[in-house]
């Protein structure tokens, strides 16, 4: 039987938020009932039966837990509504990243490599027609040319001026990446 661990250590080892420590060495989020409240619903998490883990998730998601979820996920996927209830949810960038993701694999069209995420400041460069465009990823959207778009796509229709995936376009998506390799090959 593992030996007992109190504190910090043991959020750190079960996968909770360790705490935040103020000058004096108290916790800063004592003041705070709302994390306080935060601190237990999430250790509680831990004590649950899965069963009483898969009520919860219906509760908090509206339908079951996927198919084949371990404990620990579903643990860490209400950890997570949890957290974004208390701190008042992801920001706008995040939630739609999340909810086109979402919506291409209920589809089966996710073109995007989940695994490929593009982080703000990051520049996609791409030649086109002997020209050279850039892209500078933003936190909701992106930058071409002083102007914002919201998508790749637009991006790749106004430089080609056909519909092009975006993704594809710069890029990112397996299928590009698997033509662009057997191109360099036959050269």
């Amino acid at each position: 039987m593992k030996p007992s661990v109190h504190g910090a250590s043991a959020r750190q080892q079960s996968g909770e938020p360790s705490s935040v420590l103020g000058p004096n060495g108290h916790r800063k989020d004592r003041d705070n009932p709302n994390l306080a409240e935060l601190d237990c619903e999430l250790a509680g998490l831990l004590e649950q039966a899965t069963t009483e883990l898969r009520r919860a998730w219906r509760g908090a998601h509206h339908r079951g837990p996927p198919p084949g979820l371990s404990r620990d996920l579903i643990i860490r996927g209400l950890a997570d509504k949890l957290q974004q209830r208390a701190h008042a949810g992801a920001n706008r960038a995040l939630q739609r990243r999340l909810d086109i993701l979402a919506g291409e694999l209920e589809k089966g069209t996710l073109s995007v490599n989940p695994r490929i995420v593009l982080k703000t400041g990051a520049r996609l460069v791409r030649q086109w027609r002997g020209q050279t465009h850039t892209v500078l990823v933003g936190e909701d959207g992106f930058e071409y040319e002083g102007q914002r778009y919201r998508s790749l796509t637009l991006i790749a229709e106004r430089i080609t001026g056909a519909h092009w995936s975006g993704p594809r376009f710069f890029g990112l998506s397996e299928r590009a990446r698997g033509s662009l390799s057997a191109k360099a090959g036959q050269e």
